[in-house]
């Protein structure tokens, strides 16, 4: 069984996907779910693995992203025009006025409504701009981060569930 074998038709492999794409900037907790729901993976189960994999590059986000984005610049000046687009994102002042009037609350919603441009990263890319405390954007974004993964859960549920029983 090859390595990509291994991935598209086992438990395990399928985990692994939904894991590593909840992790990833793009795609997040809205990708994995419909991943994992569509491979067949229970859907508690999926939203778990989901939650998890979203939330854990949140504090390494706040923390170390400025850090990241000077280094980017200094060595490796041809991701330049990358990092420019995500500071403006982090910077840009829809994303900046919500969570600056309402603070906790305005980063919790950010979050929590699963619209693009709205998820876990984009929220810890803002507070790392404002430069928001783990204490006070973490457990904001968590906390959106699972009220996005119930909202997304239940719509890809039963979307799923309603094309399975169409193609019965």
């Amino acid at each position: 069984m090859g390595f990509f074998s291994f991935l598209w038709n086992n438990f395990w492999g399928k985990t692994i996907v939904t894991f590593i794409l909840s992790m990833s900037p793009i795609l997040e907790l809205r990708g994995s779910i419909a991943y994992g729901l569509g491979a067949g993976l229970d859907r508690r189960f999926v939203f778990l693995v989901a939650i998890i994999g979203n939330i854990i590059p949140v504090p390494f986000i706040i923390l170390f992203i400025r850090k990241v984005f000077e280094w980017m610049r200094k060595h490796m000046k041809w991701l330049g025009g990358l990092v420019e687009r995500l500071e403006a994102k982090g910077n840009d002042p829809k994303n900046q006025e919500k969570i600056k009037k309402y603070g906790f609350w305005g980063l919790l919603m950010f979050v929590a409504i699963p619209l693009p441009g709205t998820g876990a990263w984009t929220a810890a890319l803002v507070a790392a701009m404002l430069g928001m405390r783990l204490k006070d954007a973490v457990p904001a974004i968590c906390i959106g981060v699972i009220s996005a993964g119930i909202i997304v859960t239940v719509a890809y549920s039963g979307i799923l569930g309603a094309v399975g029983e169409l193609l019965k």
